[in-house]
């Protein structure tokens, strides 16, 4: 896992970030407090929250889901780029992550937008299906446990309209996914997902190298 984006030279990086980043307050208040948190590593990079909302701005989304929450940095950058009306069904199991997250929600004025589920993202997402809501979503990311990415994708795509994105964290995995000597669970998971995203049919497909590498998946 990667917190700031792969392969580039410190300098360059924060020249990136110099010229490019713009972080509300609350934005740079939580990702300083998480950086301090023992899995801090697990955040996503600066750039890429501002990437992810301007993707969520370009294709107008009001509806979004987000699987796999944490301190809840993605999440708020999300919802500070949706609409009045926008919303964010956020799902995870951690309560004590995600009273991070929810106290940085309130901040920033965006709690109203965002419906927390805790539960499994699984049982989540099938509720939501079997709730009616299949092809009501604008935007998805996928941030949780990659052992269950696939999953999570094949649940995702039902969920999101045609037209829709779905964002991939993690599909680089710091590089370990192009080291054929490393054979762990989840490197073969994300693995396996990167090939079968390749070869889908149903989506338009681009692997953008930020932070630790994003898939982005529109439904065809």
């Amino acid at each position: 896992m990667a917190n700031q984006t792969l392969g580039l030279e410190q300098s360059l990086y924060e020249y990136l970030l110099s010229v490019s980043l713009r972080e509300a307050a609350v934005l740079k208040e939580l990702r300083q407090e998480t950086a301090k948190h023992p899995m801090g590593n697990m955040q996503i990079a600066p750039e890429q929250g501002q990437f992810m909302a301007l993707l969520v701005k370009l294709i107008g989304a009001k509806k979004t889901l987000e699987i796999g929450v944490f301190t809840g940095y993605s999440s708020l950058a999300v919802a500070l780029a949706l609409p009045a009306d926008g919303k964010i069904v956020a799902c995870d199991v951690s309560e004590e992550y995600t009273a991070i997250a929810r106290r940085y929600w309130q901040k920033a004025g965006v709690a109203d937008k965002i419906n927390l589920q805790i539960a499994p993202a699984i049982e989540t997402l099938e509720n939501l299906l079997a709730n009616g809501e299949a092809a009501t979503f604008d935007f998805a990311f996928i941030d949780a446990d990659k052992s269950n990415y696939d999953p999570y994708y094949e649940l995702a795509l039902q969920l999101i309209r045609p037209g829709g994105l779905i964002a991939i964290d993690n599909v680089l995995w710091s590089g370990q996914v192009a080291d054929p000597l490393v054979q762990d669970n989840r490197t073969n998971k994300i693995r396996a997902l990167n090939t079968k995203l390749h070869q889908d049919k149903r989506i338009s497909l681009s692997l953008v190298p930020i932070a630790d590498g994003l898939t982005l998946a529109v439904k065809n």
